[in-house]
């Protein structure tokens, strides 16, 4: 890889993304020797996140970004909204004809999806998405990244930072996402043991299946 062709990554942004879901592997896979990370939007500027209380600056828009080498999609609440994006939808399909590798964390991958591009393969997304990444002719799992050719597909939200690391294993070596991976200190020891709906308790999981039209909306 050399500087003046460096790896361009391509992380799309979207109205009310989930910021870890960009920034995880921003901070990860963003780490690959001489890449250089984009983020992408249908306009440049400030984006906002679900929440509305944090922007990330997208400094390209699609338009200006058709091939990166790696596109990373995020999901969100505003996920929904890009469904039928017609622009976006577009853009996924023609970033894919040349990427080595295209990847989504969360309910990112329903974009891919609703883009054509996980027919028949093997994917993940959040939890209470997986019926919805079915619909779109993908073969969901629950796993917490699932690596199907050159798609790599993530979980929810906190799920990005090992796709980040998984796939930074893959270009870069073992040694490079290790040293990663302790440099950014990330060794999770959660309080409460709840981070899936196998092992949360099954009030909460009745609970938030019931509420997923509104938190996924």
């Amino acid at each position: 890889m050399s500087d003046t062709n460096p790896t361009r990554i391509a992380i799309v942004l979207f109205d009310r993304f989930t910021a870890l879901d960009a920034v995880g592997p921003y901070d990860t896979l963003g780490r690959l020797p001489g890449a250089e990370t984009v983020f992408v939007a249908e306009r440049t500027g400030p984006v906002r996140n679900e929440t509305g209380n944090l922007a990330l600056t997208a400094d390209r828009t699609l338009a200006d970004l058709d091939r990166p080498d790696i596109v990373v999609v995020p999901g969100g609440p505003g996920q929904s909204a890009q469904m039928e994006n017609e622009t976006l939808l577009d853009w996924l399909r023609t970033a894919d004809a040349t990427s080595t590798w295209t990847t989504s964390v969360c309910t990112g991958s329903l974009l891919l999806a609703a883009a054509g591009l996980l027919r028949g393969r093997r994917a993940t997304s959040h939890w209470l998405a997986l019926d919805t990444l079915a619909g779109h002719g993908a073969r969901p799992t629950g796993e917490r990244v699932v690596t199907d050719g050159k798609y790599v597909t993530a979980a929810g939200v906190s799920s990005g930072i090992d796709m980040g690391l998984t796939l930074l294993g893959r270009i870069a070596g073992d040694d490079h996402a290790q040293a990663v991976q302790l440099l950014t200190e990330y060794d999770p020891q959660p309080p409460y043991d709840a981070g899936s709906p196998e092992k949360a308790p099954a009030h909460l999981v009745t609970e938030l299946r019931a509420r997923s039209r509104f938190l996924l909306a």
